[in-house]
């Protein structure tokens, strides 16, 4: 029986492409990373499940590429580092809109219930959503979400009180706003990440 979370060869070979396609035109975003590096863990086989989670992020409009080395890993030699892909796409992936924060949220929703919510999509694709930590980070490449908002990882704190945080871009600075975690809007996914 075939494991649903990989790819054909054909599949993969796409991806691939579009992954270095991706790398090469944003040199800005993975400086000091080398693509061939990367191509050695993207066509290993012990990476296939989350090499089918970067298809996943595809898949969806996210627009994944490399941002850098797990801070753990990043002196190891060539081809032992953990890389770091984060959602690139200018606004918010289209394929994950309307969506609230998490599963409570949507169980919490007696009418108008989104059809999924931001952290039960980012546990099925197998990445997480892009701390405020993270999003700031993204920021400094490139301008993001000067349209839409996407959903962040929110504190247990807040969490608990029925609060999730969401960010974008406005007037050249990066917002954090709150909104009842039941809420979800047209404009609103959510940003993931992946340690690859």
């Amino acid at each position: 029986m075939e494991n649903k979370k990989e790819l054909l060869p054909a599949q993969r070979e796409e991806l691939t492409s579009t992954l270095k396609a991706r790398f090469e035109k944003n040199m800005n975003r993975h400086e000091g990373i080398e693509w061939a590096d990367l191509q050695a863990k993207l066509d290993s086989a012990a990476y296939r499940e989350k090499l089918w989670s970067l298809s996943e992020m595809e898949r969806t409009g996210g627009e994944p590429d490399v941002v850098g080395f797990d801070e753990k890993t990043g002196s190891l030699p060539a081809g032992r580092q953990e890389y770091i892909f984060y959602d690139c796409s200018a606004e918010s992936p289209k394929g994950r809109r309307s969506v609230c924060y998490d599963r409570e949220a949507l169980d919490a929703r007696k009418e108008n219930k989104p059809a999924n919510s931001a952290v039960g999509m980012a546990l099925e694709m197998g990445i997480e959503l892009l701390t405020e930590e993270q999003y700031r980070e993204l920021q400094q490449f490139e301008n993001f979400d000067l349209k839409t908002s996407s959903w962040v990882k929110t504190p247990p704190e807040i969490r608990k009180r029925g609060g999730a945080l969401f960010c974008d871009r406005r007037y050249n600075h990066v917002f954090v706003y709150h909104n009842g975690a039941d809420s979800y809007y047209a404009a609103r996914a959510f940003r993931g990440w992946l340690r690859f």
